[in-house]
Order: structure tokens, then sequence, then C-alpha cells
């Protein structure tokens, strides 16, 4: 996740990558396929894994080959904060989009909905699909479809420093409220701050929505329900956080900003996710693994919630290598490499078999993940559902800044998503 701007299409980057775009991608997979029933030709993959993954996910990747020799798996990693965009402008042009991407699950039903995505129904690509975790499977469907593999499934958690809260002689806070009463108490004792929050991605603000009670849309009743009371309290807790000096925050690069706090323990607590763990363990704070701790993330003040986040196989429809590009999906969301995912990242997997192998049951990180991501709360998987979230960052920033109040960032929010939804009250 991962992960810069979560699910936001940054279209102001469209024209500027459609140089890049064009220089790797599926019009190089060349037209081998099937061959006598032997797969042959290259199968691009674009990985938008993170600094701290994509080594693991491109020796798996590579892997492919072993049991394909003649297959080319052409791995590109794609900076998740540029990949939305540029896979829009690769398919959109009809050049450089690769045959298989790494796609988070907000995207599947934007890509699908534009035609850029291969039904999956009936195709080697999905394998074993009784396997998969049932809240897994609804971003890989669009319009009766499926349109991609689950192939890891997180959520957010809150991590935290154990030395620095035992120093400060607080527990692990269960609300936000709680947090913003302990700060000082950390503040005075360790002189470090709280709890970085990501003001800068709308993704992270989704907790403070759903301890409210919130939600960003009713999908099924078709109503807009951001721009109630408990998106006003959302929008006034962060506010509140950061005023008060319990939480830093920064409108920019708060991907690797709250990863290098945490990591140097100048903060005590960050709201993160299971693809930052090996990265936040190469830091000095945790040079002693035991010392980052995790736990749910604090509720509100009337519930308690996060949002179900994942990464999911996509197959390019104009892919000239459809055949090796399903059975390379197929590879990739398999058993065998999700447990070798997990093992190696502590990533959770979608498949209900590969809880049950002991190195992943033991593991510590999926002994927490595994509860919070089946309390998770699914977000709308509409074709719109990417755009949601832009509407919230701009109101985050007119918050934090103070140049909009809670009660304006909300309705502001509210208008924009009827706008954008034209069916919706």
């Amino acid at each position: 996740m991962r992960r810069g701007i979560r699910g936001i299409t940054a279209t102001a980057l469209v024209a500027g990558l459609a140089l890049a775009a064009t220089a790797c991608g599926g019009g190089d997979s060349g037209s081998g396929g099937d061959s006598g029933g032997e797969l042959s030709g290259t199968v691009t993959f674009w990985d938008t894994s993170n600094d701290a993954e994509k080594a693991t996910y491109r020796k798996l990747a590579e892997g492919f080959q072993q049991e394909h020799p003649k297959v080319h798996v052409k791995y590109v990693n794609v900076p998740f904060g540029d990949a939305n965009a540029k896979f829009k402008n690769a398919a959109g042009g009809n050049s450089g989009a690769p045959d298989v991407m790494r796609t988070e699950v907000a995207w599947v039903a934007d890509f699908a909905n534009l035609g850029y995505l291969a039904p999956l129904d009936g195709t080697p690509a999905l394998d074993k699909t009784d396997d998969y975790l049932p809240q897994a499977v609804g971003s890989t469907k669009f319009k009766g479809k499926t349109y991609a593999a689950p192939q890891v499934i997180d959520t957010l958690g809150l991590f935290y420093n154990k030395k620095l809260l035992k120093e400060a002689g607080v527990e692990v806070p269960k609300t936000f409220d709680e947090l913003a009463k302990a700060a000082k108490k950390i503040k005075a004792k360790t002189g470090a701050t709280a709890l970085y929050l990501r003001g800068d991605d709308p993704y992270w603000f989704l907790p403070y929505l759903y301890g409210e009670g919130g939600d960003m849309v009713n999908a099924r009743d078709k109503v807009v329900e951001i721009d109630d009371g408990a998106g006003v309290r959302a929008f006034k807790t962060i506010k509140d956080l950061v005023d008060s000096k319990a939480a830093v925050t920064d409108a920019t690069d708060g991907q690797e900003n709250q990863l290098k706090a945490l990591k140097d323990g100048t903060v005590a607590m960050a709201v993160d996710g299971p693809w930052d763990i090996e990265g936040a363990r190469a830091g000095k704070a945790f040079k002693d693994k035991k010392n980052l701790g995790v736990a749910p993330v604090p509720g509100g003040s009337t519930a308690q919630g996060s949002p179900q986040g994942g990464w999911n196989l996509s197959v390019y429809a104009g892919s000239k290598n459809l055949q090796a590009s399903y059975a390379f999906v197929k590879y990739m969301s398999s058993a065998k490499v999700q447990q070798q995912t997990n093992e190696k990242l502590s990533l959770l997997p979608t498949r209900k078999s590969v809880y049950e192998v002991p190195a992943v049951k033991s593991n510590e990180m999926v002994q927490f993940f595994k509860p919070a991501v089946d309390g998770a709360v699914q977000r709308p998987w509409i074709a719109e559902g990417n755009s949601l979230f832009e509407p919230v960052k701009v109101q985050m920033n007119k918050v934090l800044t103070g140049a909009a109040s809670p009660e304006q960032a909300a309705k502001a929010t509210g208008d924009a998503y009827r706008k954008l939804l034209k069916d919706y009250k």
C-alpha cells in the first residue's frame, strides 16, 4: 500500500509519463503464447511494491521462468505513486502497457470500466478460487466479471515503539482520545512525539472516519455519507491531534517521513500497514525487532475500524501473450508463492490454505493482522471508488493548515462526491 498516495489517479502525470510508459510493457510480449502446448514469449510484469519488497517480488516473478523456460519475464518496478497514471496512459494509448500488473485493489473496477483489463473468468489465471478469503474477492469483480486474482490483503494497524511507551508509563491507546491524553507524558518522558499522522494521504483518513461511525458513500443505496456528522468529527479529530502537538504531519512525502520518524524513534506511534514491517525493523529504534509492537488502530468516539486494502494481479486486455500472462497470474497468486511472500515480507496471503502453514500461522504479524483484516471495512468497489480520495486529500490539507473548518471540509467533500457520482443523493 504502501505507500505514497493510495488510490489516487495522478492525472497531472499522464503527459509527462507518456514516453516512459512506451519504453516497456505489452508491446514487447511477442506472439509466443502457447506453442504446441508449451508457453513461450515474454511476459512484462509491472510490480508496484516498495523498496523493501521489490527484490523479493523480482525473485518470485523470475521463478516463473524455471517452470516455463521458454517464457521470459520482464520485471519492471514502477513506483506506486506513478503506477496508476502510467498504466492508464499506456493502455489508453495502446502502447507500452504491461502484460500483468500488480494492481491496488481500488484500481481494478476503474481499469475494468475503461476496458483496459482482460476478464479472467474461465481462464487458467483463476485457480482454486474457493481457497480465496471471501473478503479478498470483492475488489476483483466488476459488473459480474472477474478482472483480477487476489495476491495480498492488508489493513492498517498502530505500530508502536514498546520501549518509548514503557519509558513514558503509558498503555497502548485504544482510542485517539486516549492517545491525545498520553501525548504530553510521552513527550515529557522521552522527547518523542506521540503520533505521526499521515496528512498527505486520504487513505489514512478512513480510520478517523470509521471511528466516528461514518463512511465515504453508501454504494448500495447510492447515498453520499462523508458530509454528515461523522465526517465533520473525523476532520476535527485530525485537526485537534496536530494542533495539540500530539501528532506531527506533512502535506507531502508522508510515506518516507513517517517511516523515518518511526525508525529513528522521534515518534512513538504511527498508523501503518504490513508492507512497512520490514522497513520499520531496519531502523535504529528497532535493532531489537521485538521492540516493534502492533495493535489495532485506535477508535473514535463511537467505533473502531480500518480500511481493507491489498493488491491484485490483473492482465492487460491488449496483451499479445494472454496465455502466458494467465499462467503467470496463476503462479504469482498460488499458495506456494503467497507462502514465500509471507515468509520473506510478512505480507498477508489471500488464500485460506496458506494460513494453515505452521510458519505462516506462527508469524507474529499474521497473528495480529489476520484478525484485523477479518474485521476491516470494505470500501465501495465502484469504478469511481479510486476518485473518491482526491477530494478528501484536498480538504485534509485545508483543515490541517487552517484554510477550512471541519464543517466546511466535510461539506466540500460531499459536494465533490455528488458531482462525481451523478446518481447519488
